[in-house]
């Protein structure tokens, strides 16, 4: 049995949430909204993301699994599939995005300086991401 925080509360732990409040007042994310607040939505994306979801469908599958730890692992309540998809697709995605330059900034005054990294990016920086795709059709249907 479990003692200790999970692995997903450990890794949340290391974001700092002042500075994504500050995103979310600047846009006013959180205006409006009763119980799935921006950070909630932030949790859920990223527990997505590292469990390696293939879809919606299937994060809230995975999620709905974990109902009793919510809590711990800071995503907050339940969380139907037409609420997330109606925030994903009408919250302002400028408050994550402004929350991951904070985080390059942050990262980036931690960077040591005799390190290779080079941490004077000027232009433009694109990732391409290389997972594949499954296409068929008997997974989701």
């Amino acid at each position: 049995m479990n003692q200790g925080k999970y692995v997903f509360s450990q890794i949340v732990t290391f974001l700092p949430a002042r500075i994504f409040d500050r995103c979310v007042s600047r846009f006013q994310g959180d205006k409006w909204v009763k119980h799935f607040t921006c950070w909630n939505q932030m949790m859920c994306m990223m527990f997505g993301q590292l469990s390696n979801r293939d879809s919606l469908r299937d994060l809230l599958v995975c999620l709905s699994a974990h109902k009793s730890k919510h809590y711990h692992l800071g995503i907050g309540k339940n969380i139907s599939r037409s609420n997330l998809a109606e925030v994903n697709e009408k919250r302002e995605c400028q408050i994550f995005e402004m929350y991951a330059y904070e985080l390059i900034a942050e990262a980036q005054k931690i960077c040591v300086t005799g390190s290779d990294f080079d941490s004077s990016i000027t232009g433009n920086v694109y990732a391409f991401d290389s997972t594949t795709i499954d296409l068929c059709l008997n997974v989701f249907w």
